[in-house]
């Protein structure tokens, strides 16, 4: 098929995702045929710069080599079996060094297939660790501008309106309690959380939290020393911590994991995205082996946990997420994203010289500034968006807010094209 017959066909059969399908009356949709490294290739041959690791997924660059080994030495192998009474070796291996990467406490891996889905079992199962010990604990607290993906539940201890306000009457109760919107605002927001907890802490099942970076919130970047102090408090309180990473996990907020930084260990650790470098659905609920003992009981008590889905544990996803880990072991990663992000910042600070250019932030390899100054109904994300497909750097702003959060093997002449075509771009830009 053609870019035109791609299109046509598209339109009509595909509803696709967080989109307004009537923009595309005026912004054509991009027909991909091919990605290697940092590039995405149309059927016209043009190319794009994936400055967002299309969605946040793509760690090692498009049709990775290795991982494409990996991948292929697989699905000669074994594609999937029912993880309910089978295992398999993609699995067993994942799972082991998940546990020797994560603190000492974090000994079970439950596994589903996508963020929303790791979220879904963090929640049901501090619910349900509760109940076992006879607490009737039905509510969850999160931070205000938190997001935790898309399901009911997700959905549910998410505060970012634009998703969620449509469907406030269907979704669960859940209490919020104020992020601090900078290092002055911690003290502040520790007070009202003791509030919160005060008031209802006996009731809450679990506290949810973006650890260090609210990415779906506009790539807030907050306090390390509130989310130790935090976590303590919940902890104190028998309150379970769910840390979701799926967003930040993997390198991204500049460690292999963000909990790191908090100098705290959650009791539930969700993880998705990256795990697989951004080629196959799956995610992973790590939790403490206190929690696992609780459901550890004679069938006859009735204390499993009766969750699943149909590809949990898939070989095929288990190998990319081997594959991705072997990179991280053999190539040292961390300690190259450290200078990566190092020349980023010292490129991005240019962006200065715009008025409307505001609060420019990074941390790891999360990269943003917003858009200030417009009137409140201008879509100027849109705008740089649009400019940015015509020269070949793929962005998708949140709003009026540009991020870059690029994979680990773009290199400085790409860095540059695209800080040099964002500056091209903001020039163009009028009040």
């Amino acid at each position: 098929m053609n870019t035109k017959e791609i299109l046509n066909l598209d339109i009509k059969s595909i509803w696709h995702p967080c989109t307004q399908m009537k923009d595309h009356e005026k912004l054509p949709i991009v027909p991909i045929k091919s990605g290697k490294g940092v590039y995405l290739y149309d059927f016209e041959g043009k190319s794009y710069i994936d400055c967002v690791s299309s969605w946040w997924v793509n760690l090692f660059g498009h049709s990775n080599d290795y991982i494409n080994s990996k991948l292929k030495e697989q699905i000669d192998t074994l594609e999937h079996v029912i993880l309910a009474g089978f295992t398999h070796q993609g699995i067993v291996e994942l799972s082991t060094r998940l546990i020797g990467l994560t603190p000492k406490g974090l000994d079970k891996c439950f596994y589903a297939d996508n963020g929303s889905s790791a979220v879904e079992v963090a929640l049901k199962m501090s619910y349900h660790a509760h109940l076992l010990d006879g607490k009737k604990r039905f509510k969850f607290l999160s931070l205000s501008n938190s997001y935790h993906g898309e399901t009911i539940g997700a959905l549910s201890v998410g505060s970012v309106e634009l998703y969620k306000k449509t469907y406030n009457p269907i979704l669960i109760e859940c209490i919020t309690t104020p992020v601090p919107k900078n290092d002055e605002e911690v003290d502040f927001a520790l007070t009202k959380l003791k509030e919160v907890l005060d008031q209802e802490g006996e009731n809450i099942s679990a506290f949810i939290l973006e650890p260090l970076i609210q990415c779906a919130g506009g790539m807030h970047i907050y306090s390390s020393v509130y989310i130790k102090k935090a976590v303590q408090m919940c902890q104190e309180r028998d309150i379970y911590v769910i840390f979701d990473e799926i967003a930040v996990g993997f390198g991204r907020s500049g460690s292999l994991f963000a909990y790191e930084q908090c100098d705290v260990v959650p009791d539930f650790l969700c993880l998705s995205k990256g795990i697989t470098a951004g080629y196959m659905p799956l995610s992973v609920v790590m939790m403490r082996d206190q929690i696992y003992q609780k459901f550890y009981a004679p069938y006859e008590e009735q204390k499993a946990f009766l969750h699943s889905h149909s590809y949990t544990g898939n070989a095929l996803a288990c190998a990319c997420a081997n594959a991705t880990l072997d990179i991280f072991e053999n190539q040292n990663i961390i300690e190259k994203n450290k200078k990566l992000s190092e020349y980023i910042v010292s490129v991005m600070k240019n962006l200065n010289e715009f008025d409307f250019v505001a609060n420019i932030r990074h941390k790891g390899m999360v990269f943003a500034f917003d858009l200030i100054g417009f009137l409140p109904d201008r879509r100027v994300g849109l705008e740089v968006f649009e400019a940015g497909l015509k020269l070949g750097i793929l962005l998708r702003p949140l709003g009026n807010t540009i991020y870059f959060m690029p994979p680990y093997v773009i290199e400085h002449h790409h860095i540059d094209y695209i800080f040099d075509s964002l500056k091209t771009i903001l020039k163009q830009i009028k009040y």
